[in-house]
């Protein structure tokens, strides 16, 4: 036995001697953060992105600037108090989605993340809806950087010259830890905004502005780590489609080490991943963001609704993602009893109960944002245009018959600068209410149109649009289905399930040309059990573009979007009706 042992404690030496010969001693290389002990710095990223006005909590009281200070403020505290420091980062576009925030240019948005101590954002694609003095104007009231270093300005002749718009990076001491945060735009921007606001601007490839940016970083600061926060989206495994390449592109694109984390926004997902696909994620579930090329990539989906904290450590020189967290801001569900049935209170309606610990909302950021919130609801009775006769919007007729509203609101769509179709589809169901002759104002315009759906543009060949037609003109009358088509004369042949076409926007019909039309999100993801089709999105509400559409049109004649006799007919074996009936 002792010869055994002996043996073995001379093989163990000499394998000893053999590993410190070869890897230069690593055995005294720490390997945790807690072997490493002051030499491993700790510190939090906190962020949140794709604000979209929401300054304020919903009508069910979920989310809200004042209850995500509470949050923030205790995970601080906490951070703090195990010897740690804290970053607050946004991945952009604070501006453009409520009313109430978009009728004061996102200022309440702005004051409120000056309260929270956000440190940078990115800008987003919807800081450009506006004119330019408008972001300027935010850009002044904020306290922290926007950054964005692919955003250049052009000179008097058009030419992009080397003038970035907004600082490129900035660099922040974290508890230690130097860490230069880079901005970047999705290139998409120009398409997706009125080009009259962006004449001025270039955004450049972010692809290739992150390799000069990193260079202007490593040449003009000593950091420790070098971080993006960008809107560009996140697309797994890069397959992002029609949309300009994102944050896994741009990590990919780069050499391993180069860039450590992208805090992203865009896409508007939670970033949650399992096997290389987004997790089946729901609120209070744990969130594994992804890593590409040794870089992490994180977003926290939309309107507050979660605060992402990724907790890291640093050190031997090496970045650690300790844990990570999308923690929602009091999301709620709605309560179900033992046979999985929802819970309805007296009244009938849905009892909700809140996902995880409730959160107060902080005094001092109600108090200083309720006065915006006030003059909010103010603005949304302010007489944007008239009507000389009802706009009908009525559910039972809306859905079974053409309509002057219908037609306005496919005229409204289609002639959006974004758009410029040559016809519109508006599914009926989304038609919600009338306008009553007299005064119109935005509170009316979110009656009419309340779920908040993309404008989109759809491209397609006389053929294609004639395939689509055959399904979605033949929706049954009396269901939400049945659309509203502005700008287009053709037959219907309801027994035979489809259309005859013979001219749209004054163009004629051939199937070999090609012709454009608007449509909202909703319908053009399937809904309503509409084909699924590829279109363009001007990512601006249908009530925004209806709004726009009214402030242009100050007084609104109703006769002009009435169905003209004859331009569009329903046949049915062989009889004239107002829609297909549900025999067919």
């Amino acid at each position: 036995m002792k010869k055994t042992l002996l043996k073995g404690l001379v093989a163990t030496a000499v394998m000893g001697a053999l590993t410190a010969c070869g890897s230069d001693n690593d055995d005294n290389t720490p390997k945790t953060c807690a072997e490493a002990g002051d030499a491993c710095k700790t510190f939090t990223v906190l962020h949140t992105n794709d604000n979209h006005g929401r300054f304020w909590e919903n009508s069910n009281g979920e989310y809200g600037m004042a209850a995500r200070m509470t949050l923030i403020e205790q995970i601080r505290a906490e951070v703090e108090s195990a010897g740690g420091e804290t970053i607050l980062l946004s991945g952009g576009d604070i501006n453009t989605g409520v009313p109430e925030s978009d009728m004061q240019d996102a200022v309440p948005d702005f004051v409120g993340m000056n309260l929270l101590g956000y440190d940078a954002m990115a800008i987003g694609n919807h800081e450009f809806d506006n004119e330019l003095s408008v972001l300027d104007m935010q850009a002044k009231l904020a306290d922290f950087p926007m950054l964005a270093a692919n955003i250049y300005h052009k000179d008097a002749d058009g030419k992009v010259t080397d003038e970035r718009y907004f600082d490129p990076y900035k660099v922040f001491d974290v508890n230690g830890v130097k860490i230069a945060v880079i901005g970047l735009t999705t290139k998409d921007t120009a398409k997706l905004v009125n080009p009259d606001n962006v004449a001025k601007i270039h955004f450049a490839d972010p692809e290739e502005e992150i390799v000069k940016a990193i260079a202007e970083v490593k040449a003009n600061e000593n950091v420790d780590l070098i971080f993006a926060t960008t809107h560009m989206g996140h697309y797994a495994d890069g397959k992002h489609g029609s949309e300009a390449p994102g944050d896994v592109t741009l990590a990919r694109s780069l050499e391993p080490g180069q860039l450590n984390a992208i805090i992203g926004g865009h896409s508007q997902n939670p970033v949650c991943m399992e096997g290389g696909e987004y997790a089946d994620f729901n609120p209070g579930d744990e969130c594994k963001p992804d890593q590409q090329n040794g870089t992490y990539i994180m977003q926290a989906h939309e309107w507050g609704k979660y605060v992402g904290r990724a907790d890291f450590e640093y050190f031997n020189g090496q970045l650690q993602l300790a844990s990570y967290k999308l923690i929602p801001i009091n999301l709620k569900t709605k309560l179900k009893d033992e046979n999985g049935d929802t819970v309805k209170d007296e009244n009938g309606n849905s009892v909700y109960v809140t996902i995880g610990e409730e959160i107060a909302a902080d005094p001092v950021v109600t108090a200083v944002l309720k006065p915006f919130q006030d003059q909010g609801q103010e603005l949304l009775d302010e007489v944007i245009s008239e009507t000389d006769a009802k706009l009908e919007g009525d559910r039972d007729v809306v859905r079974s018959e053409q309509t002057n509203l219908g037609h306005l609101l496919g005229h409204a769509y289609r002639t959006f600068n974004l758009v410029n179709a040559d016809f519109g589809v508006m599914n009926s169901g989304g038609v919600r209410d009338s306008i009553a002759a007299g005064t119109i104002t935005y509170r009316d315009v979110l009656t009419v149109q309340p779920f908040g759906n993309f404008v989109t543009k759809a491209t397609m060949t006389g053929a294609e649009v004639k395939d689509y037609l055959n399904v979605v003109a033949t929706k049954t009358a009396g269901s939400g289905a049945y659309a509203q088509l502005d700008n287009i004369s053709m037959t219907v042949d309801c027994a035979a399930g489809e259309v005859d076409i013979t001219d749209i926007n004054n163009r004629g019909f051939n199937l070999t040309d090609t012709y454009s039309f608007s449509v909202i999100s909703f319908s053009a993801a399937g809904g309503d059990d509409y084909p699924v089709i590829d279109v363009e999105s001007t990512q601006i509400t249908d009530a925004a573009a209806l709004r726009e559409f009214f402030v242009a049109n100050p007084s609104v004649k109703a006769a002009d979007y009435a169905p003209v006799p004859g331009k569009l007919v329903y046949m049915n074996n062989g009889k004239e009706v107002k829609g297909c009936p549900a025999s067919n």
